[in-house]
């Protein structure tokens, strides 16, 4: 999945304690979510000796999310994916566990759910990614009442996807991919590739028929991974069916619906039968950030929040800056690319502070850990340009690794949870 974790708004949803005492304070640093990204930055702002930072963020708990597909996969514990989100405030720096409702960057204030007014001079803005479950009719009550449906984007469910998954006999497996930017675009894909070798290991190969249908063109934007990938694709004998944007879920009857988009700019629908379903829901900026003057109201990047693609500062505010997933900066919405988006914000931040202007750049890396089948991974790694940046330059890294799996499953989450949320990688 991607890197991103414990998002404002997110997976806790109402269950979250609030803090409901509604009062008017005024903080030198806001930060709106303490997910990956929140908690990065106000690690590396507490490092660097700042003063008054607060985080709004409602969720108790963090989760690293990445793990959620081996955990779909049978090759990790849910349990091992989440810890106490009090673990990671920063020493010094005030929780604020309420939900950010609406920001007026005029006035210099947030308001939340639970009745506060929170003033600020600079501000970061983190809150993270929403799943639009409704936006396909019928998948909620699938994912609810069905033990056929799953997805791994969610934390209650990556545990039923593994048992969807190991109690499959053959036909059809489909696995989707929306129409929209999503945390971790190669996720829909690594499920799908464990479950075919778990298919092929369990002698079922020849009875498991393996279907992507992917809203997007191709398999991957980045020519030299998309052609390992491919061939990935051909090993397992997955049928690929790209332009196709899923709309409906009819769980009682075991279909999915989708709009195929045509040559021509028409569409038309089409109807695939399965017998096991995994689905990468449609995704977008929380709703509060949609409607704030801080988004795009119009274009590609509608609802997205503006910031410069290389300082990180809003173009309109320029107290204000954005990183992660709920921005518009045109890379992949993993937590690698928040791993070099939090320096870089940080340095800037700082510097506007001090009356400087802002010199950091952000290179537009982001890297998509692609799990090809158990014990293989191709670690993608880009930028800005779409060209492989490796970050391993002595090893080959376009190419499907153990190495690079053992990494995921061992490496990444204790480089993550002692490391990236400590200010310190």
């Amino acid at each position: 999945m991607s890197e991103t974790v414990s998002e404002h708004g997110g997976v806790e949803g109402k269950g979250a304690m609030l803090a409901r005492i509604p009062s008017t304070g005024r903080h030198r640093v806001l930060i709106i979510g303490g997910g990956t990204a929140g908690i990065c930055v106000a690690a590396r702002l507490a490092r660097a000796g700042q003063k008054d930072v607060a985080i709004i963020e409602p969720s108790a708990h963090h989760y690293y999310q990445p793990l959620w597909t081996l955990v779909g996969a049978g090759a990790a514990r849910v349990e091992d994916t989440v810890r106490d989100e009090a673990r990671y405030i920063p020493k010094g720096v005030k929780w604020i566990q309420d939900w950010a409702q609406e920001v007026d960057p005029v006035a210099r204030t947030v308001s939340t759910r639970g009745g506060q007014t929170l003033g600020y001079d600079f501000l970061v803005v983190a809150p993270g990614i929403q799943l639009d479950w409704d936006k396909v009719r019928g998948l909620r009550e699938a994912l609810e009442s069905r033990p056929n449906v799953s997805s791994n984007y969610d934390v209650r469910y990556a545990p039923k996807t593994w048992e969807m998954i190991r109690a499959f006999q053959g036909g059809t497996a489909l696995f989707t991919h929306p129409a929209t930017p999503v945390k971790c675009a190669g996720a829909p894909q690594k499920i799908m590739y464990l479950a075919a070798d778990h298919f092929r290991k369990r002698g079922l190969q020849d009875s498991a028929h393996v279907v992507f249908a992917s809203a997007g063109k191709a398999i991957f934007g980045v020519k030299e991974y998309a052609a390992v990938l491919e061939q990935v694709v051909k090993r397992y004998g997955i049928d690929t069916r790209f332009q196709h944007n899923l709309v409906e879920v009819r769980g009682e009857k075991n279909e999915a619906v989708f709009v195929r988009a045509l040559a021509d700019g028409a569409s038309e629908q089409i109807v695939l039968p399965y017998d096991i379903l995994h689905v990468c829901p449609p995704q977008s900026a929380p709703d509060f950030i949609q409607n704030s003057p801080l988004a795009w109201r119009d274009g590609p990047s509608r609802g997205w929040v503006k910031a410069d693609k290389y300082t990180l500062r809003h173009p309109d505010h320029p107290e204000v800056f954005a990183l992660g997933d709920a921005s518009d900066l045109p890379t992949s919405r993993t937590g690698a690319a928040i791993r070099k988006q939090a320096p870089v914000l940080v340095k800037n931040l700082l510097a506007v502070m001090a009356g400087r202007e802002p010199t950091a750049t952000y290179d537009g890396y982001a890297s998509c850990p692609l799990t090809t089948g158990y014990g293989k991974l191709l670690l993608a790694e880009f930028g800005y340009e779409g060209k492989p940046t490796p970050t391993f330059p002595l090893i080959d890294s376009i190419q499907e690794r153990r190495d690079m799996w053992l990494l995921k499953k061992y490496g990444l989450p204790r480089l993550y949870w002692e490391l990236m949320l400590r200010g310190r990688a």
